[in-house]
């Protein structure tokens, strides 16, 4: 049901010229306009899948120096950073895509549990808006929303979901 939830919303935002369709589409595995990808979701698609499509979806973004696009995937961690304690802390990670490219991970710890035991060389899936910048982008959003108004994150990491 939660999940059926989500896609209504996605669509929603896409109607409205909030997220690309390409985004609708990597996140429901199907046609954003068919009913079918509505109800069925991600269920017959392998992570391999999702995350492929969304390494594209990056790279698309990044190329076209495009934000605020909605994007599930996952990288290799190759850089654990500091924490950023200025104003809402941050957990802070650098992930390296399948297809070479880098992605700073910025995971609000004020509204979401860290993810523990990260480490260099782990592989972490994500769910959150990506924002471009010149070193490869920014994935923020990877926790839920407490006022209900932008779409809830994730990452995984073995075994385990923080949002």
């Amino acid at each position: 049901m939660r999940k059926n939830l989500v896609v209504l919303v996605l669509l929603v935002l896409a109607g409205l010229g909030y997220i690309e369709k390409d985004t609708v589409i990597a996140l429901t595995g199907g046609s954003a306009g068919s009913s079918q990808s509505q109800q069925t979701g991600n269920a017959g698609n392998s992570s391999s899948d999702t995350s492929d499509r969304g390494t594209a979806i990056i790279a698309k973004a990044f190329a076209q120096r495009r934000s605020d696009v909605q994007v599930e995937g996952q990288g290799r961690v190759i850089k654990v950073l500091p924490d950023d304690t200025k104003g809402s802390q941050h957990q802070r990670f650098i992930l390296k895509l399948d297809n070479g490219q880098t992605l700073l991970v910025a995971h609000n710890i004020d509204l979401a549990p860290r993810v523990a035991n990260l480490d260099e060389g782990d592989t972490i899936r994500f769910f959150g808006e990506y924002e471009w910048t010149e070193q490869g982008g920014v994935m923020h959003w990877t926790h839920h929303d407490p006022r209900g108004n932008h779409v809830g994150g994730w990452l995984k990491h073995n075994g385990n979901t923080y949002e």
